[in-house]
């Protein structure tokens, strides 16, 4: 069995927190989760890889063990994976992203050209530049970026958090083995025993709005503006999924992408849901190995 090998990119208070499955010296692939989630989440996924690739995972900022600055826009987290790649001295690399997660690698292969191979991202968060409106975020959308603030973030155990979670029906399908790595990395022990998310529910709630906003078309960016008109200057195939089980937003977003991405081509998981990764991680690595071919 692989145990993955853990360390960190940057210094003090910047730290992006890595994990590296298999040997040095192969083709890499970096791995990048969606919001809420940790590095760990890929596991069986990067598993079977290791026997091609060097694969590399990140705790994208905000979670996990990565810092947590306050700044979660897009371009922030497109400029952590260019940070990754350029410490790491990465070339010709395969870019496999989940959700948000997705989006950081569509951008970071924008701002480092010649950088990737090729990208395969599950259900992206983009919003259509060309279709971009006035406004701010619906009150549905407000009550659910505020909603997150009421999560639970503290538990008695580990074990406690995991039955809590096997029954959620966000984690329904998950395998056994995803959700123990999410539970055994997405949360740090307290002084007295108990647990708490890494990525509390106040630092969620700051990472959704502007998703959100990026759903609804509103995203405007902080100083930098909106990215996503970058996506048309992405110069390396994508493979753009989606999941049959997923809501129409996910599928929204990923034919958004379709439609903006130059080399581009799309793919459909049966049977899955948006987490597809943790769902049937052998069925995506059928399918990213059959990208690669």
């Amino acid at each position: 069995m692989i145990t993955p090998h853990r360390f960190s990119i940057g210094p003090a208070g910047t730290e992006i927190a890595m994990l590296q499955w298999g040997e040095s010296g192969k083709p890499p692939a970096l791995l990048v989760h969606g919001t809420g989630f940790v590095a760990d989440v890929w596991d069986e996924v990067a598993r079977e890889l290791a026997s091609t690739y060097t694969v590399y995972g990140l705790d994208r900022r905000g979670h996990g063990a990565s810092h947590k600055p306050g700044a979660y826009h897009f371009l922030d987290y497109a400029e952590d994976v260019c940070r990754v790649i350029d410490a790491l001295g990465l070339r010709d690399v395969y870019g496999i992203g989940h959700s948000a997660g997705a989006t950081d690698l569509l951008l970071a292969a924008k701002l480092l050209p010649g950088r990737f191979t090729r990208l395969f991202v599950m259900e992206p968060t983009i919003m259509d530049p060309r279709a971009a409106r006035a406004g701010e975020l619906n009150e549905e959308s407000i009550a659910r970026v505020q909603g997150t603030l009421r999560r639970r973030a503290e538990f008695e155990s580990a074990e406690a958090v995991y039955e809590r979670y096997r029954t959620a029906p966000a984690f329904a399908d998950w395998t056994e083995a995803s959700l123990r790595a999410y539970v055994r990395h997405g949360f740090t022990t307290l002084d007295d025993g108990r647990v708490r998310l890494c990525c509390t529910p106040e630092i969620e709630s700051a990472i959704l709005r502007p998703i959100y906003e990026a759903m609804e078309q509103v995203y405007i960016g902080d100083a930098r503006g909106n990215p996503f008109g970058m996506l048309a200057e992405i110069d390396c195939p994508v493979r753009v999924t989606t999941a049959a089980k997923s809501g129409p937003i996910y599928k929204e977003m990923a034919s958004r992408a379709v439609s903006l991405i130059p080399q581009v081509s799309p793919l459909v998981f049966e049977g899955a849901g948006h987490c597809v990764a943790q769902e049937v991680p052998a069925a995506v690595v059928e399918a990213v190995l059959d990208f690669a071919n």
